[in-house]
């Protein structure tokens, strides 16, 4: 199990987010270009362009703010997902938007994130968007945090100012359910401490921000003890060949499966035991989150879409009635009695809005216990009916089985994502 583990372990996702003009384009800029994951034409048509426009360096943000009106504005609207690889580790980029009227953007992207990186501005120090930002990958549980203190040459590289925006930032994030925080000062324009050590900085004695991403322990954040597994679709092939073939095919998110394995099926109740696992057309001994596998049970027992296979004495909790905190993404607001479609992990069903306990101000974390919906980009507490059961666990817990989708039924848009308190 340790070497499939440590092989998942290659793939590190993360999300970046920053104010305007932070740098965080041209940081990602950066890492691509160091990593020598774009190609020569992409450097040579960004090369022409920052000639063109009269700079007297090559603008590596144009290699990630790819929307028109990104380049036009000079900012980051959407998320843009950007990929490279280094020898020891894969990446998955998520480049977020840091306004507050992007917030549902910014927690779509760090939703499923290893890892989050914040940017500032050295010469601006810590502003409220870089405390909101701190404050919803804490929501979403995003388990490390890199603070990178950009622009370091434009003060000197001074160490008395890195070491009092690394003081105060420290301070706030103790307010904040952070596991791991790591603070480097870096030059994303120059590369200064973003792939190699800066000879600028002699004071600064950890890591380049590279050298963090790779060796960054990922493994134990999974959840590899309760066993989780979503059944999204029954495999009956029709072939003569496999015309007793039954399997059930979806993405473990949680714990370790193994054949021999007593497990239980709900909310049926079912049990019966693990026959084999098979992933294409070969058979492994184990699957753990996020493998993609087909399950085979012993016992030809009642399993559809929507069940979920676990353990006999590990259950995830089966309820109607669902606690969370919710991000609304719509314009038009959320309001008690309102009935909406929910899907939870391979789940569909309806459910109605109860009330809304408060509105978080993800500034200050103040909690407006007067607040009766939410709006756009709002984040609250919100209780929830739905039709049939859902398997739930805690966010905190699990962040598949403790997260779900709210879908307007008449558009078929997604409208909320919500978090499922403890």
């Amino acid at each position: 199990m340790t070497d499939l583990i440590e092989r998942e372990a290659d793939l590190l996702r993360f999300a970046t987010a920053g104010s305007v003009d932070d740098g965080k384009s041209t940081l990602i800029g950066r890492l691509l270009l160091d990593s020598k994951a774009i190609f020569e034409d992409q450097l040579e048509a960004v090369e022409a362009t920052s000639q063109s426009r009269g700079y007297d360096y090559t603008d590596l943000a144009l290699l990630t703010d790819g929307l028109r009106s990104e380049r036009e504005q000079g900012i980051t609207i959407d998320v843009a997902y950007r990929y490279f690889a280094t020898p020891r580790r894969k990446f998955i980029i998520a480049d977020t938007p840091g306004h507050v009227q992007y917030t549902r953007n910014m927690v779509t992207g760090a939703s499923t994130a290893d890892l989050g990186l914040v940017l500032v501005d050295a010469r601006q120090g810590l502003t409220e968007q870089s405390r909101r930002h701190a404050v919803l990958l804490s929501l979403l549980r995003v388990p490390h945090l890199v603070l990178a203190v950009n622009k370091m040459d434009l003060v000197d590289f001074d160490q008395k100012l890195f070491e009092k925006i690394d003081a105060e930032f420290t301070t706030f994030a103790s307010r904040l359910n952070i596991p791991d925080l790591q603070v480097i000062p870096i030059s994303a324009l120059k590369g200064d401490n973003v792939v190699t050590r800066s000879q600028q900085m002699p004071w600064y004695d950890g890591p380049s921000l590279m050298h963090h991403l790779e060796h960054l322990h990922i493994a134990s954040d999974r959840d590899l003890r309760d066993v989780r597994f979503p059944v999204q679709y029954v495999i009956r092939p029709k072939s003569d060949d496999y015309h007793d073939y039954r399997g059930y095919a979806g993405q473990v998110a949680g714990g370790v499966l193994k054949p021999g394995d007593e497990v239980m099926v709900l909310p049926s109740g079912m049990t019966s035991t693990i026959a084999g696992i098979d992933v294409f057309d070969q058979e492994v001994p184990e699957a753990f989150a996020p493998m993609s596998v087909v399950v085979r049970l012993t016992d030809d027992v009642d399993v559809s879409r929507g069940d979920m296979i676990c353990r006999t004495k590990n259950m995830p909790e089966q309820t109607q009635d669902l606690d969370a905190m919710v991000c609304w993404m719509t314009t038009q607001p959320l309001r008690p009695r309102q009935k909406l479609a929910i899907k939870h992990t391979t789940r569909t069903a309806r459910t109605v809005v109860k009330n809304v306990q408060y509105r978080l101000d993800v500034n200050t974390l103040h909690r407006d216990q007067d607040a009766s919906e939410l709006g756009l980009n709002e984040i609250g507490r919100v209780q929830l009916r739905v039709t049939q059961p859902l398997l739930v666990d805690s966010y905190e817990r699990n962040r598949t089985t403790g997260s779900f989708i709210l879908i307007d039924e008449a558009t078929g848009v997604t409208v909320g994502a919500g978090m499922v308190n403890s």
